[in-house]
């Protein structure tokens, strides 16, 4: 059973910027990045889900490391999203990541072609052999078709440079069961899951709501590091109305993020529409005033 944190506790899955004509914004994502590190994020999780990467090429990719590196400095954890559904491609991003300064590689399930479990395994063993920098899964059937069983991550938990989950498998049963028999580090990529996941031993979140509110996504687990459950209990709730507007509203994370962010989403995706925005600016507004930036509690 691990109790490590390889790239700290309160990870935010950052946006990535654009204009309103739809280039790379790298001003406003190193604005963007030092106000998350200001407000209590412990690493910066870039070209995933969130950053929109199946809409962004390989050099606005390595551009968003560069810029976000030289602005947060060498100390905190930047992790780069490479996984794609072609394992050549992804190893190529893996290589380009680590020239352009990431500290380690988000890989998601490769997509669409919905591979067997031997193909799963060996594509992230692939990978992993593929550069010097720690792998964190991501585990996400939702989007991708294909589940990462826990059979599989208990055999590729034996990879020494695979060493963290992002899980939004939605079984918490099956985590807390590799959590128990592995040295993985288990990061929630749902919100709603969070305070359970660490409560049996996750070590922290990837959380696309941590762009609009990371003190208070963080404050959370500060609590219950406290040993506090009580007041983790409560501030968890605080966070789950906009949570819940964020990420299941039927609007991607993305798109209701840069909708409180005021940024741009790149197509297919559409901004929200103003009934939408009224409504998540209402829930951070509550989040705010329940629990102000500025506090830890």
């Amino acid at each position: 059973m691990s109790t490590e944190r390889p790239f700290g506790r309160a990870l935010c899955a950052m946006i990535t910027p654009f204009t309103a004509a739809g280039e790379l914004d790298l001003d406003i994502a190193r604005e963007h990045a030092a106000h998350l590190v200001s407000e209590g994020c412990d690493g910066l999780v870039l070209n995933g889900t969130t950053g929109e990467s199946p809409t962004t090429t390989d050099e606005e990719k390595s551009a968003l490391i560069r810029a976000v590196r030289e602005t947060v400095g060498p100390a905190l954890p930047v992790l780069a999203g490479v996984g794609t559904a072609d394992t050549r491609h992804t190893v190529e991003l893996a290589r380009q990541a680590e020239k352009s300064g990431a500290d380690g590689l988000l890989v998601v399930t490769p997509y669409y072609s919905r591979p067997p479990q031997a193909a799963v395994e060996a594509h992230f063993l692939r990978v992993a052999d593929a550069t010097d920098l720690p792998v964190m899964l991501y585990d996400i059937p939702g989007r991708t078709g294909t589940r990462i069983e826990p059979a599989t991550l208990l055999r590729l938990a034996a990879h020494p440079r695979i060493v963290a989950v992002k899980d939004c498998a939605y079984d918490l049963l099956g985590s807390a069961k590799v959590i128990a028999r592995t040295s993985l580090a288990y990061y929630s990529g749902s919100e709603e899951l969070n305070l359970p996941l660490y409560a049996v031993g996750g070590a922290g979140f990837v959380s696309t709501v941590a762009n609009v509110a990371p003190r208070q996504m963080r404050a959370v687990l500060d609590a219950f590091d406290r040993g506090d459950t009580t007041d983790a209990t409560r501030l968890n709730a605080l966070t789950l109305p906009l949570a819940e507007l964020m990420m299941s509203s039927g609007l991607p994370g993305t798109v209701t993020a840069k909708a409180l962010l005021g940024d741009f989403v790149r197509e297919p995706l559409q901004p929200a529409d103003r009934e939408a925005v009224d409504g998540l600016r209402a829930a951070y507004e509550d989040l705010v005033r329940a629990l102000p930036a500025q506090s830890n509690t």
